[in-house]
Protein backbone atom coordinates (compact mmCIF):
# COMPACT_ATOMS: atom_id res chain seq x y z
CA UNK A 1 0.00 0.00 0.00
CA UNK A 2 2.64 2.41 0.83
CA UNK A 3 4.37 1.18 -2.39
CA UNK A 4 1.41 2.61 -4.34
CA UNK A 5 1.12 5.62 -2.81
CA UNK A 6 4.66 6.36 -3.42
CA UNK A 7 4.06 5.45 -6.73
CA UNK A 8 1.28 7.96 -7.23
CA UNK A 9 3.12 10.54 -5.44
CA UNK A 10 6.40 10.25 -8.06
CA UNK A 11 4.01 10.45 -11.15
CA UNK A 12 2.31 13.26 -9.90
CA UNK A 13 5.72 15.19 -9.44
CA UNK A 14 6.13 14.08 -13.04
CA UNK A 15 3.73 15.32 -14.56
CA UNK A 16 3.51 18.67 -12.16
CA UNK A 17 7.34 19.17 -13.70
CA UNK A 18 6.35 18.27 -17.45
CA UNK A 19 3.15 20.98 -17.05
CA UNK A 20 5.36 23.32 -15.35
CA UNK A 21 7.94 23.08 -18.32
CA UNK A 22 5.30 23.27 -21.25
CA UNK A 23 4.12 26.51 -19.23
CA UNK A 24 7.12 28.02 -19.35
CA UNK A 25 7.33 26.73 -22.58
CA UNK A 26 4.36 28.72 -23.66
CA UNK A 27 5.04 31.58 -21.94
CA UNK A 28 8.29 32.28 -23.81
CA UNK A 29 8.10 35.05 -26.67
CA UNK A 30 8.64 33.76 -30.76
CA UNK A 31 12.28 34.33 -31.79
CA UNK A 32 12.70 37.22 -34.12
CA UNK A 33 13.43 34.69 -37.02
CA UNK A 34 9.81 33.53 -36.77
CA UNK A 35 8.09 36.91 -36.47
CA UNK A 36 10.11 37.82 -39.70
CA UNK A 37 8.61 34.74 -41.52
CA UNK A 38 5.52 35.73 -40.79
CA UNK A 39 5.57 39.19 -42.34
CA UNK A 40 7.36 37.60 -45.00
CA UNK A 41 4.59 35.35 -45.71
CA UNK A 42 1.97 38.00 -45.43
CA UNK A 43 3.91 40.02 -47.52
CA UNK A 44 3.68 37.07 -50.31
CA UNK A 45 0.12 36.78 -49.86
CA UNK A 46 -1.17 40.37 -50.63
CA UNK A 47 1.84 40.39 -53.42
CA UNK A 48 0.31 37.67 -54.60
CA UNK A 49 -3.50 39.23 -54.13
CA UNK A 50 -2.25 42.59 -55.80
CA UNK A 51 -1.07 40.86 -58.54
CA UNK A 52 -4.37 39.93 -59.71
CA UNK A 53 -6.13 42.40 -57.96
CA UNK A 54 -4.59 45.82 -59.22
CA UNK A 55 -4.92 45.61 -62.89
CA UNK A 56 -8.34 44.76 -62.71
CA UNK A 57 -8.77 48.07 -60.42
CA UNK A 58 -6.46 50.47 -63.04
CA UNK A 59 -8.26 48.94 -66.06
CA UNK A 60 -11.68 49.93 -64.48
CA UNK A 61 -10.48 53.41 -62.91
CA UNK A 62 -9.60 54.26 -66.33
CA UNK A 63 -12.70 52.91 -68.21
CA UNK A 64 -15.61 55.22 -65.03
CA UNK A 65 -12.48 58.35 -66.14
CA UNK A 66 -12.62 58.11 -69.53
CA UNK A 67 -16.66 57.73 -68.88
CA UNK A 68 -16.64 60.65 -66.76
CA UNK A 69 -18.44 58.65 -64.03
CA UNK A 70 -16.70 60.42 -61.39
CA UNK A 71 -18.14 59.34 -58.56
CA UNK A 72 -16.95 55.35 -59.25
CA UNK A 73 -13.75 57.13 -60.39
CA UNK A 74 -13.29 58.32 -56.72
CA UNK A 75 -14.50 54.96 -55.38
CA UNK A 76 -12.36 52.97 -57.27
CA UNK A 77 -8.90 55.08 -56.48
CA UNK A 78 -10.33 54.94 -52.97
CA UNK A 79 -9.73 50.83 -53.66
CA UNK A 80 -6.50 51.18 -55.99
CA UNK A 81 -5.16 53.57 -52.85
CA UNK A 82 -6.63 51.34 -49.64
CA UNK A 83 -4.55 48.29 -51.27
CA UNK A 84 -1.38 49.65 -52.00
CA UNK A 85 -2.21 49.45 -55.82
CA UNK A 86 -1.00 52.41 -56.01
CA UNK A 87 3.01 51.82 -55.74
CA UNK A 88 3.87 51.29 -59.54
CA UNK A 89 2.87 54.52 -61.08
CA UNK A 90 1.94 56.93 -57.81
CA UNK A 91 1.94 60.10 -60.12
CA UNK A 92 -1.10 58.41 -62.30
CA UNK A 93 -3.24 57.54 -59.42
CA UNK A 94 -3.15 60.58 -57.03
CA UNK A 95 -3.30 63.10 -60.15
CA UNK A 96 -6.32 61.38 -61.88
CA UNK A 97 -7.91 60.55 -57.92
CA UNK A 98 -7.33 64.33 -57.49
CA UNK A 99 -8.91 65.55 -60.88
CA UNK A 100 -12.17 63.17 -60.26
CA UNK A 101 -12.96 65.18 -57.08
CA UNK A 102 -11.85 68.60 -58.73
CA UNK A 103 -14.78 67.43 -61.17
CA UNK A 104 -17.12 66.52 -58.11
CA UNK A 105 -16.45 69.94 -56.77
CA UNK A 106 -14.49 68.81 -53.84
CA UNK A 107 -11.53 70.72 -53.77
CA UNK A 108 -10.53 70.12 -50.12
CA UNK A 109 -10.98 65.92 -50.78
CA UNK A 110 -8.81 66.96 -53.99
CA UNK A 111 -6.43 68.31 -51.68
CA UNK A 112 -5.36 65.78 -49.27
CA UNK A 113 -5.36 63.33 -52.23
CA UNK A 114 -2.71 65.32 -53.44
CA UNK A 115 -1.08 65.78 -50.37
CA UNK A 116 -0.53 61.49 -49.41
CA UNK A 117 0.90 61.43 -53.32
CA UNK A 118 3.04 64.31 -52.38
CA UNK A 119 4.50 61.83 -49.51
CA UNK A 120 5.32 59.18 -51.79
CA UNK A 121 7.22 62.25 -54.94
CA UNK A 122 7.90 65.02 -52.64
CA UNK A 123 8.55 66.47 -55.79
CA UNK A 124 6.64 65.94 -58.82
CA UNK A 125 5.88 69.14 -60.69
CA UNK A 126 2.03 67.76 -62.08
CA UNK A 127 0.83 66.71 -58.61
CA UNK A 128 2.32 70.42 -56.94
CA UNK A 129 0.25 72.13 -60.10
CA UNK A 130 -2.98 70.49 -59.20
CA UNK A 131 -2.45 71.69 -55.25
CA UNK A 132 -1.69 75.25 -56.17
CA UNK A 133 -5.02 74.78 -58.30
CA UNK A 134 -6.69 73.08 -55.49
CA UNK A 135 -6.03 75.55 -52.94
CA UNK A 136 -6.97 78.29 -55.47
CA UNK A 137 -10.13 76.81 -55.79
CA UNK A 138 -10.52 77.35 -51.72
CA UNK A 139 -9.08 80.67 -51.40
CA UNK A 140 -6.46 79.61 -49.47
CA UNK A 141 -3.89 82.21 -50.66
CA UNK A 142 -1.14 81.48 -48.87
CA UNK A 143 -1.23 78.15 -49.42
CA UNK A 144 -1.42 78.86 -52.94
CA UNK A 145 1.48 81.24 -53.05
CA UNK A 146 3.69 79.07 -51.22
CA UNK A 147 2.92 76.18 -53.77
CA UNK A 148 3.89 78.45 -56.42
CA UNK A 149 6.97 79.35 -55.22
CA UNK A 150 7.49 75.97 -54.52
CA UNK A 151 7.44 75.48 -58.43
CA UNK A 152 9.36 78.19 -59.06
CA UNK A 153 12.12 76.47 -57.74
CA UNK A 154 11.91 73.21 -58.63
CA UNK A 155 11.36 74.49 -62.50
CA UNK A 156 13.44 77.66 -62.96
CA UNK A 157 12.79 78.23 -66.07
CA UNK A 158 8.84 77.79 -66.75
CA UNK A 159 7.69 81.49 -67.29
CA UNK A 160 4.09 79.96 -66.66
CA UNK A 161 4.68 79.55 -63.21
CA UNK A 162 6.88 82.50 -62.64
CA UNK A 163 3.65 84.45 -63.85
CA UNK A 164 1.33 82.91 -61.41
CA UNK A 165 3.59 83.43 -58.78
CA UNK A 166 4.14 87.55 -60.22
CA UNK A 167 0.64 87.71 -60.03
CA UNK A 168 0.14 86.07 -56.70
CA UNK A 169 2.51 88.55 -55.25
CA UNK A 170 1.04 91.82 -56.63
CA UNK A 171 -2.58 90.43 -55.56
CA UNK A 172 -1.10 90.09 -51.74
CA UNK A 173 1.00 93.71 -52.21
CA UNK A 174 3.99 92.11 -51.65
CA UNK A 175 5.47 94.51 -54.60
CA UNK A 176 9.31 93.67 -53.67
CA UNK A 177 8.76 90.30 -54.35
CA UNK A 178 6.50 90.71 -57.77
CA UNK A 179 9.38 92.95 -58.76
CA UNK A 180 11.90 90.24 -58.21
CA UNK A 181 10.06 87.42 -59.88
CA UNK A 182 9.14 89.29 -63.18
CA UNK A 183 12.71 90.58 -63.19
CA UNK A 184 13.30 86.79 -63.36
CA UNK A 185 10.59 86.68 -66.29
CA UNK A 186 12.26 89.15 -68.32
CA UNK A 187 15.51 87.44 -68.13
CA UNK A 188 14.40 83.91 -69.28
CA UNK A 189 12.20 86.19 -71.85
CA UNK A 190 13.76 89.72 -72.60
CA UNK A 191 10.57 90.33 -74.86
CA UNK A 192 7.85 89.37 -72.74
CA UNK A 193 5.22 92.36 -73.21
CA UNK A 194 3.20 91.24 -70.57
CA UNK A 195 5.97 90.64 -67.85
CA UNK A 196 7.43 94.49 -69.06
CA UNK A 197 4.00 95.73 -68.72
CA UNK A 198 3.18 94.53 -65.42
CA UNK A 199 6.44 95.66 -63.70
CA UNK A 200 6.23 99.31 -65.02
CA UNK A 201 2.70 99.35 -63.35
CA UNK A 202 4.05 98.25 -60.17
CA UNK A 203 6.79 100.64 -60.29
CA UNK A 204 3.91 103.17 -60.79
CA UNK A 205 1.94 102.01 -57.88
CA UNK A 206 4.99 102.52 -55.61
CA UNK A 207 6.02 105.53 -57.00
CA UNK A 208 9.25 104.64 -58.80
CA UNK A 209 10.15 105.80 -61.92
CA UNK A 210 8.85 102.82 -64.61
CA UNK A 211 11.46 104.37 -66.91
CA UNK A 212 14.39 102.66 -64.56
CA UNK A 213 13.37 99.35 -65.81
CA UNK A 214 13.65 99.73 -69.09
CA UNK A 215 16.72 102.02 -68.98
CA UNK A 216 18.56 99.11 -67.03
CA UNK A 217 17.28 96.49 -69.27
CA UNK A 218 18.47 98.78 -72.26
CA UNK A 219 21.77 99.59 -70.41
CA UNK A 220 22.63 96.16 -69.42
CA UNK A 221 21.96 94.73 -73.17
CA UNK A 222 23.61 97.72 -75.34
CA UNK A 223 23.66 96.09 -78.65
CA UNK A 224 19.55 95.35 -78.19
CA UNK A 225 18.09 97.48 -80.52
CA UNK A 226 14.22 96.28 -79.68
CA UNK A 227 15.31 97.05 -75.73
CA UNK A 228 16.88 100.55 -77.59
CA UNK A 229 13.33 101.46 -79.50
CA UNK A 230 11.03 100.01 -75.98
CA UNK A 231 13.02 102.50 -74.07
CA UNK A 232 12.94 105.36 -76.55
CA UNK A 233 9.40 105.02 -76.89
CA UNK A 234 8.53 104.96 -73.07
CA UNK A 235 10.66 108.13 -72.87
CA UNK A 236 8.73 109.80 -75.84
CA UNK A 237 5.42 109.25 -74.51
CA UNK A 238 7.27 110.85 -70.82
CA UNK A 239 7.74 114.17 -73.03
CA UNK A 240 11.68 113.71 -72.82
CA UNK A 241 12.49 113.72 -76.43
CA UNK A 242 16.22 114.80 -75.74
CA UNK A 243 16.54 111.56 -73.80
CA UNK A 244 15.06 109.77 -76.04
CA UNK A 245 17.56 111.38 -79.01
CA UNK A 246 20.19 110.33 -77.80
CA UNK A 247 19.11 106.70 -77.38
CA UNK A 248 17.76 106.22 -80.95
CA UNK A 249 21.26 108.04 -81.73
CA UNK A 250 22.55 104.62 -80.38
CA UNK A 251 20.26 102.00 -81.86
CA UNK A 252 20.89 103.61 -85.28
CA UNK A 253 24.40 102.86 -85.36
CA UNK A 254 23.76 99.58 -84.15
CA UNK A 255 21.25 98.81 -86.67
CA UNK A 256 21.48 101.57 -90.04
CA UNK A 257 18.23 99.91 -91.73
CA UNK A 258 15.82 100.32 -88.98
CA UNK A 259 13.26 102.16 -90.47
CA UNK A 260 11.30 102.34 -86.86
CA UNK A 261 14.14 103.56 -85.33
CA UNK A 262 14.55 106.84 -87.75
CA UNK A 263 10.91 107.27 -87.77
CA UNK A 264 10.88 107.99 -84.16
CA UNK A 265 14.37 109.87 -83.98
CA UNK A 266 12.72 111.90 -86.57
CA UNK A 267 9.73 112.67 -83.96
CA UNK A 268 11.97 112.74 -81.18
CA UNK A 269 13.75 115.72 -82.99
CA UNK A 270 10.84 117.41 -84.46
CA UNK A 271 9.36 117.78 -80.46
CA UNK A 272 12.23 118.65 -79.22
CA UNK A 273 12.28 121.46 -82.28
CA UNK A 274 15.21 120.36 -83.79
CA UNK A 275 13.55 120.40 -86.92
CA UNK A 276 16.81 120.34 -89.12
CA UNK A 277 17.70 117.08 -87.30
CA UNK A 278 14.09 116.01 -87.92
CA UNK A 279 14.62 116.75 -91.61
CA UNK A 280 17.83 114.57 -91.83
CA UNK A 281 16.29 111.98 -89.75
CA UNK A 282 13.29 111.50 -92.38
CA UNK A 283 15.24 111.41 -95.17
CA UNK A 284 17.55 108.70 -93.94
CA UNK A 285 14.24 106.77 -93.76
CA UNK A 286 13.04 107.80 -96.92
CA UNK A 287 16.56 106.59 -98.21
CA UNK A 288 15.55 102.74 -97.09
CA UNK A 289 11.82 103.47 -98.84
CA UNK A 290 11.83 106.01 -101.51
CA UNK A 291 8.47 104.94 -102.25
CA UNK A 292 7.13 106.17 -99.38
CA UNK A 293 5.29 109.57 -99.73
CA UNK A 294 4.04 109.69 -95.77
CA UNK A 295 8.05 110.12 -95.34
CA UNK A 296 8.32 112.55 -97.88
CA UNK A 297 5.17 114.53 -96.33
CA UNK A 298 7.15 113.86 -92.69
CA UNK A 299 9.90 116.00 -94.53
CA UNK A 300 7.99 118.52 -95.78
CA UNK A 301 6.23 119.16 -92.63
CA UNK A 302 9.74 119.56 -90.26
CA UNK A 303 10.42 121.88 -92.86
CA UNK A 304 7.71 123.92 -92.90
CA UNK A 305 8.36 124.49 -89.13
CA UNK A 306 11.73 125.70 -89.93
CA UNK A 307 10.74 128.04 -92.18
CA UNK A 308 12.22 125.97 -94.87
CA UNK A 309 9.61 126.46 -97.59
CA UNK A 310 11.33 125.72 -100.29
CA UNK A 311 12.57 122.39 -98.72
CA UNK A 312 9.52 121.58 -97.70
CA UNK A 313 8.35 122.54 -101.78
CA UNK A 314 10.93 120.14 -103.15
CA UNK A 315 10.14 117.19 -100.81
CA UNK A 316 5.87 117.49 -100.96
CA UNK A 317 6.69 117.27 -105.03
CA UNK A 318 8.31 113.84 -104.28
CA UNK A 319 5.33 112.89 -102.59
CA UNK A 320 3.19 114.12 -105.37
CA UNK A 321 5.49 112.27 -107.95
CA UNK A 322 5.24 109.17 -105.98
CA UNK A 323 1.72 108.61 -105.18
CA UNK A 324 -0.50 111.60 -106.91
CA UNK A 325 -2.35 111.15 -103.59
CA UNK A 326 -5.05 113.73 -102.27
CA UNK A 327 -2.56 113.29 -99.29
CA UNK A 328 0.35 114.73 -101.43
CA UNK A 329 -1.42 117.24 -103.47
CA UNK A 330 -2.56 118.61 -99.64
CA UNK A 331 0.92 118.82 -98.50
CA UNK A 332 1.83 121.07 -101.08
CA UNK A 333 -1.09 123.59 -100.86
CA UNK A 334 -0.31 123.37 -97.42
CA UNK A 335 3.38 124.59 -97.97
CA UNK A 336 1.87 127.81 -99.95
CA UNK A 337 -0.57 128.22 -97.69
CA UNK A 338 2.13 128.04 -94.26
CA UNK A 339 4.21 130.53 -96.60
CA UNK A 340 1.21 132.99 -97.74
CA UNK A 341 0.18 133.21 -94.03
CA UNK A 342 4.27 134.34 -92.67
CA UNK A 343 4.73 136.26 -95.79
CA UNK A 344 1.61 138.20 -96.38
CA UNK A 345 1.60 141.71 -95.92
CA UNK A 346 -1.61 144.17 -94.23
CA UNK A 347 -2.29 144.81 -97.73
CA UNK A 348 -2.40 142.07 -99.91
CA UNK A 349 -0.24 142.07 -102.74
CA UNK A 350 -0.32 140.41 -105.86
CA UNK A 351 2.77 137.89 -104.97
CA UNK A 352 0.65 136.95 -102.13
CA UNK A 353 -2.58 136.55 -104.31
CA UNK A 354 -0.34 134.25 -106.34
CA UNK A 355 0.82 132.04 -104.03
CA UNK A 356 -2.89 131.85 -101.83
CA UNK A 357 -3.86 130.91 -105.56
CA UNK A 358 -0.81 127.95 -105.70
CA UNK A 359 -2.63 126.99 -102.60
CA UNK A 360 -5.57 127.28 -103.37
CA UNK A 361 -5.41 124.88 -106.44
CA UNK A 362 -3.08 122.17 -104.66
CA UNK A 363 -6.10 122.18 -101.84
CA UNK A 364 -8.81 121.30 -104.72
CA UNK A 365 -7.35 118.83 -106.17
CA UNK A 366 -6.68 117.44 -102.54
CA UNK A 367 -10.55 117.70 -102.54
CA UNK A 368 -11.20 115.91 -105.62
CA UNK A 369 -8.71 113.08 -104.65
CA UNK A 370 -11.41 112.78 -101.41
CA UNK A 371 -8.85 114.03 -99.01
CA UNK A 372 -9.92 117.14 -97.37
CA UNK A 373 -7.93 117.80 -93.94
CA UNK A 374 -6.76 121.33 -95.78
CA UNK A 375 -10.37 122.23 -96.41
CA UNK A 376 -10.87 124.87 -93.67
CA UNK A 377 -7.57 126.29 -94.99
CA UNK A 378 -9.72 125.85 -98.89
CA UNK A 379 -12.67 127.97 -97.37
CA UNK A 380 -10.93 130.82 -95.59
CA UNK A 381 -8.79 131.77 -98.95
CA UNK A 382 -12.34 131.37 -100.83
CA UNK A 383 -13.61 133.51 -98.19
CA UNK A 384 -11.25 136.43 -97.68
CA UNK A 385 -11.21 137.39 -101.18
CA UNK A 386 -6.96 136.78 -101.42
CA UNK A 387 -6.23 134.76 -104.46
CA UNK A 388 -5.62 136.05 -107.68
CA UNK A 389 -8.44 136.66 -110.14
CA UNK A 390 -9.45 138.77 -113.32
CA UNK A 391 -9.20 141.77 -112.21
CA UNK A 392 -5.63 141.84 -111.19
CA UNK A 393 -4.83 139.96 -114.34
CA UNK A 394 -6.35 143.39 -115.93
CA UNK A 395 -4.24 145.58 -113.90
CA UNK A 396 -1.04 143.73 -115.41
CA UNK A 397 1.22 145.04 -117.55
CA UNK A 398 1.10 144.16 -121.06
CA UNK A 399 4.67 142.22 -121.00
CA UNK A 400 3.58 140.25 -117.87
CA UNK A 401 0.13 139.43 -119.80
CA UNK A 402 1.47 138.48 -122.97
CA UNK A 403 3.68 136.02 -120.76
CA UNK A 404 0.50 134.00 -120.10
CA UNK A 405 1.75 133.69 -116.21
CA UNK A 406 3.03 135.26 -113.41
CA UNK A 407 5.79 134.62 -110.65
CA UNK A 408 5.87 136.54 -107.71
CA UNK A 409 9.28 138.87 -107.24
CA UNK A 410 9.36 139.27 -103.25
CA UNK A 411 12.42 137.83 -101.49
CA UNK A 412 9.80 135.71 -99.43
CA UNK A 413 8.77 133.99 -102.06
CA UNK A 414 11.99 133.52 -104.04
CA UNK A 415 12.03 129.64 -103.51
CA UNK A 416 8.39 129.46 -105.79
CA UNK A 417 9.22 128.01 -109.10
CA UNK A 418 5.90 126.94 -109.96
CA UNK A 419 4.19 130.01 -111.91
CA UNK A 420 0.22 130.91 -112.02
CA UNK A 421 -0.87 130.57 -115.39
CA UNK A 422 -3.35 132.63 -116.59
CA UNK A 423 -7.26 131.28 -116.18
CA UNK A 424 -9.14 130.80 -119.70
CA UNK A 425 -11.88 133.16 -118.11
CA UNK A 426 -9.41 136.55 -117.59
Amino acid sequence: MTTFYNKIKYNLKIVSFLFLVLLSIMCVPPSENSESDNNEKEQAYWDSVRAVMCPRKMSSAAEYYKNRDWESTVRIYGDIVRYRCDQDDPEEVYQYYAIAFEYLGQFDSSEYVLLKGLQLLPDNINLRKRLAYSYKKQAKVDQELMEYSRLSDLIPNDVTVKTELAKLYGEQGLYDDQIDILRQILDLDPNNENAQGDIARVYEQTGRDPLQIYGERFRNNPDNVSYGLDFAERLLNADRPEDAIDILKQVTLQDKTSKVAYRKLGLAYDRSGSYNEASNAYEELHALDPRDHKVAIQVSDVNIAAGNYGKAMRWSEKAVTSSKSGEAYGQRGNVYYKAFQECRSVDISNDDRIIASLAHQSFKLAEENDYRRFNNSLLWLEENEVLFGRSHWFMLDANKKKQGYIKPDEECYNWVEKKLEKDPSW
